[in-house]
């Protein structure tokens, strides 16, 4: 029952992707930089690169793992784990997450394109379901066991077979120009285009054993296939101010993207009263209905400080407008403040060579206890990230960088008839991505 609200779980608003390269993975704050690898975090500082082109071509490797531990009363009467306290481990991978930029500059002016997965990025399996969905039909079937067997026959047990698997992507394609209106000040107009599919694929089997043996009851099994597709639009402005040879700041906002997501799904709920009490949660998924699933705007800003010409530091904030992104069933309003990110990193080239980096950001999100849940959960944390550029000629160099991500527990409980649910909640991320950079 706890596929109503898979979408959540990888796409769009709270999961608005920004490492949209490898140098940003070696170093968080690029809003402030004045690079190739740059234009999607500070566009306007495009203007003051070199005449000519400009190319970046990136790939990421991402693995993220998932996991619930879910303690309910009635998980006891499971015949295969009788333990209140279960584990449901998701792992979500993307082996190879692509991403381009090129830009043309010439004097004042320049264009660029930008290519990216700007949000969801993977896939996800729980291979034993969810405590959500364990939950929802061992208290059904406790409740209804008086009525669904037979004369004689006692209740024992239960087992619960279920599955979940999702996969989503949001693939963005950002252009727009840049000019400059004085030899330090450039602005900057685009527009990003998205694209986003889904597909989410589950299904719940139960069975309650007895004291004559073990009863499957297909007909009170869920089983759903659903696809999801949509198209969104955002307006971007920039601006760069290059003080002096020392100091370099920025701003951009991105305009939320207007996302409504068409499903094409095949829903197999056989038994009435499944029907009736999965109505409401499974209405998402119901075929050829649309769900919005808007992408919030997004406010940026950035600063690079250079002491000495070796020697660069970088800082960058960030705003997600989340609470005015509206989402399924106005789900915006469980969310208590918007999400803020503080950045801070830093880069020395050791020689002509070999340029080291190393960054750090602390993201904190504002969901309310109502907006978590197993399939829809994000954690405050901590990420570091590190690396090194390796300049092979005057016209080309590599990223290279890993960064790890330290997420926050979370416990929440919820109340239920059949006693308190608590639902303890843990993620683990790790990412490495390589970059080639060419001028010409």
């Amino acid at each position: 029952m706890a596929l109503a609200v898979v979408s959540n779980a990888f796409a769009g608003g709270l999961l608005t992707n920004t490492n949209q390269n490898a140098a940003f993975v070696r170093n968080f704050a690029q809003e402030g930089k004045i690079d190739i690898t740059s234009i999607y975090a500070n566009p306007a500082g495009g203007a003051f690169l070199s005449n000519g082109w400009h190319l970046s071509l990136n790939s990421q490797t991402a693995f993220q793992e998932r996991n619930i531990e879910t303690t309910f009363p009635l998980f006891q009467f499971n015949t295969e784990n009788p333990n209140p306290t279960h584990r449901f481990e998701g792992k979500a991978t993307a082996p190879f997450i692509p991403s381009f930029t090129l830009s043309y500059n010439r004097d004042k002016w320049s264009v660029s394109a930008h290519f990216a997965i700007s949000g969801g990025g993977g896939k996800c399996e729980f291979d034993n379901g969810l405590g959500s969905f364990e939950a929802a039909y061992s208290g059904m079937l406790y409740q209804m066991s008086s009525t669904l067997l037979p004369a004689g026959v006692q209740f024992q047990g239960y087992t619960v077979n279920s599955f979940m698997k999702g996969k989503s992507y949001h693939f963005g394609l950002q252009v727009g120009g840049t000019y400059k209106f004085t030899d330090n000040v450039a602005g900057y107009v685009g527009i990003r285009g998205l694209y986003a599919t889904s597909n989410y694929n589950g299904a719940v089997n139960p069975s309650v054993s007895t004291n004559v043996g073990t009863m499957p009851l297909n007909n009170y099994g869920i089983d759903l296939d659903c696809d999801q597709t949509g198209l969104g639009a955002a307006v971007i402005l920039g601006v760069d101010w290059k003080i002096n040879d020392k100091w370099n700041v920025s701003a951009k906002y991105e305009a939320p993207t207007r996302l409504n997501l068409k499903n094409k799904s095949e829903i197999i709920v056989v038994e009435d009263l499944v029907k009736e009490k999965a109505a409401g949660i499974l209405s998402q998924f119901e075929d050829g209905k649309k769900v919005r699933e808007d992408v919030p705007a997004l406010l940026a800003l950035g600063a690079q400080y250079s002491p000495i010409e070796q020697l660069r530091f970088t800082a960058s904030y960030h705003q997600f407008f989340d609470k005015l992104s509206t989402k399924f069933l106005n789900k915006e309003e469980l969310i208590d403040h918007n999400t803020h990110e503080f950045i801070l990193g830093a880069e020395y080239d050791i020689c002509k060579l070999i340029t080291l980096s190393a960054s750090w950001v602390t993201t904190r999100y504002g969901m309310s206890d109502e907006y978590m849940n197993d399939l829809s959960f994000n954690l405050s944390n901590h990420m570091v990230g590190c690396g090194v550029r390796i300049n092979a000629t005057k016209k080309f160099n590599i990223d290279l960088g890993y960064m790890c991500t330290f997420y926050e527990n979370r416990e929440v409980t919820t109340q239920t008839a059949a006693g308190p649910k608590t639902d303890l909640f843990s993620r683990k991320n790790h990412t490495f991505g390589v970059g080639l950079n060419f001028d010409f």
